[in-house]
């Protein structure tokens, strides 16, 4: 995994690329790339790519980046700056190469390079991985921009005064010092309402965050072409209708498949375990798959000691099963306290959560790993979530009723204050936030309601950011498209939650320690394959990818009750300060307090 950035001086005012601010970027995301550096400007110094790099494929200085596609006489036709792992790219070479293609590295952005040559933007509808990219295409005068179908590694850009600036971090893109700093009222209200900033937003008005699954083409002449090359509510449509439903084997081999194609690395590959069937069953079908031992690892803490919520006995117990190197890692409140600066800092946008994925991917880092795999999907995928019942039992006995919203906005208007103070305040929002599906999952989901913002937050900034978000509105229309609720929750779940919040924490708690962090259950083939099932009425469910594992996980782990992958922040938070001296304020709103106050250069 890498850090990228890019900078294109497009219009004709626009001043030269300054290199120092190029390099200023870069060097703001070397903990993403630890093992190596490049840049690369343009003879006419209106286009700059630069590159910090973790080596992973092709680990040699052949895979280097910024990497070039010259004609016979040497002259550069693309140029490419690239974040991620394509897991096909071995099939897409030799495609390439049977028709002709000479390579000269062994790199899957080689890959990329000839790809778009062949066929243009049209390339990213045959990538199956996690990417990031900026291609300069010289011969058409433009860069495209390009992020993979689920989101899983981040682009984000301002586009300001005829200058298009590029990177993996927003904070990279602050570091070069030309990008405006404007708050983004849409960010913030984002955050508090949901734990998290939904794209395309972030904290600052001119930064915006690349959709996932779409890609952005801007010409020397200024002209843009946004495009949309993966929709989930479209595809799961689409597929839904085609049927029929996959079998128990269809299940297994999709699967196996997936995680097959996540294990492709020129470095060793662990695995994160927990007692959860999620990343019990990734490790069961790697050791399947691999044919080899493999290292896993797992964190404890002493707060959970003797508890159901102690991951260590269980994981120790399937790695035991699988016969894997592993390593069981103790994280104490001392740690945090320690490195709750650190964490802050390497957050790139405020988040609630991460902190369990900071934590484990240090740990992995001390072991020397460089590439872990994760079970973050099997929740959204195989409904594993409360979210799955709570919301159409809600819906089903609520929804019919006529009028429920503003019947519910007026129970609410009137409750609220009395309910707010003796209990949460979610419950006076119970009718106004039951009549559809979306609106319940805000319910489910959110962190505070939106009527409660205006109580901590300027709300003229609370109106404009509501107004930009439309929340309710982008969560209706998410959920319209499948037709079976579990279609629906699956979804919401992966448009908003995964997407938003644990694949970008993936991204940068592993980031900040060098550590690759791959998803084998958030997958596009995965999700074709299974969409059927997902959006049926017999959906498959965690117990289903563990029973495909040969040999089976154990009794005891399959019949467990989900717990999730706790993380004491609270108890730790509660150490430090017994409240929020700030806020009075404890638990997950006192963290999410915390943690907007210690983003730099934003005040609430």
């Amino acid at each position: 995994m890498c850090g990228l950035t890019a900078i294109f001086s497009y219009g004709d005012n626009a001043p030269n690329v300054d290199e120092a601010e190029l390099l200023r970027m870069r060097e703001a995301m070397i903990a993403r790339g630890p093992d190596g550096a490049g840049s690369w400007l343009s003879d006419n110094k209106r286009v700059g790519l630069a590159h910090r790099r973790l080596a992973i494929i092709d680990v040699g200085p052949t895979g280097a980046q910024p990497m070039a596609l010259a004609d016979e006489a040497g002259n550069i036709r693309l140029q490419i700056t690239y974040n991620g792992e394509i897991y096909n790219f071995k099939q897409l070479r030799a495609e390439l190469m049977a028709e002709g293609r000479k390579f000269t590295t062994n790199s899957d952005t080689e890959v990329l390079l000839h790809l778009y040559d062949r066929d243009g933007a049209e390339m990213l509808r045959k990538l199956r991985g996690m990417f990031a990219f900026a291609l300069w295409d010289e011969a058409k005068q433009g860069m495209l921009l390009a992020r993979d179908p689920y989101g899983i590694k981040p682009l984000y850009y301002a586009d300001e005064e005829g200058s298009l600036r590029v990177a993996s971090q927003v904070k990279a893109l602050l570091a070069g010092g030309a990008v405006s700093k404007v708050p983004n009222p849409a960010g913030h209200v984002g955050f508090f309402t949901l734990g998290y900033v939904p794209e395309p937003h972030t904290m600052y008005k001119n930064i915006h965050s690349l959709p996932a699954g779409s890609s952005l083409w801007l010409g020397r002449d200024g002209r843009k072409i946004e495009s949309r090359y993966f929709d989930f509510r479209g595809e799961m449509q689409q597929l839904e209708e085609a049927g029929p439903e996959a079998s128990q084997d269809e299940l297994r081999a999709a699967l196996m498949e997936s995680v097959e194609h996540h294990l492709v690395s020129d470095v060793p590959v662990g695995v994160f375990l927990s007692a959860g069937l999620d990343s019990a069953s990734i490790m069961a079908l790697v050791a399947e798959v691999s044919g080899s031992q493999m290292e896993s690892m797992t964190l404890r803490f002493d707060e959970f000691s003797g508890t159901a919520s102690d991951e260590a006995p269980l994981a120790e117990e399937i790695a035991k099963a699988y016969n894997t190197r592993h390593q069981t890692r103790t994280v104490k409140g001392a740690d945090f306290q320690a490195d709750q600066a650190k964490l802050l800092a390497a957050m790139d946008q405020p988040s609630i959560d991460g902190v369990n994925t900071y934590f484990v991917a240090k740990e992995a880092a001390d072991m020397g790993l460089k590439v872990a795999l994760s079970g973050v999907g099997g929740d959204e995928l195989l409904g594993g979530y409360d979210s799955f019942r709570q919301i159409p039992s809600l819906v089903g006995k609520l929804g019919w009723i006529p009028g429920l919203r503003p019947l519910g906005a007026g129970f609410r208007v009137l409750s609220g204050p009395v309910l707010k103070a003796l209990t949460s305040p979610k419950y006076a929002s119970l009718l106004e936030y039951s009549s559809d599906y979306g609106s319940a999952y805000l319910l489910r989901r959110g962190l505070f309601m939106p009527w409660e913002l205006s109580s901590f937050l300027d709300p003229d900034l609370v109106r404009e950011g509501q107004e930009a978000l439309e929340t309710r509105t982008h969560l209706a229309e998410t959920a319209a498209g499948p037709g079976h609720s579990h279609g629906k929750i699956a979804a919401l779940e992966m448009v908003f939650y995964m997407r938003n919040q644990l694949l970008r924490d993936a991204d940068w708690a592993g980031m900040a320690h060098g550590v690759e962090i791959r998803t084998p259950l958030v997958d596009v083939e995965l999700f074709r394959a299974l969409a059927p099932l997902i959006a049926g009425r017999n959906p498959p469910d965690k117990r289903d990818m563990a029973a495909s594992a040969s040999p089976p996980l154990p009794d005891n782990i399959l019949n467990r009750p989900k717990t999730g992958f706790c993380v004491p922040v609270h108890d730790w938070l509660l150490a430090a300060s017994s409240e929020d001296p700030a806020h009075g304020e404890r638990g997950l709103r006192g963290w999410a307090r915390r943690i907007m106050t210690a983003q730099k250069g934003l005040s609430l």
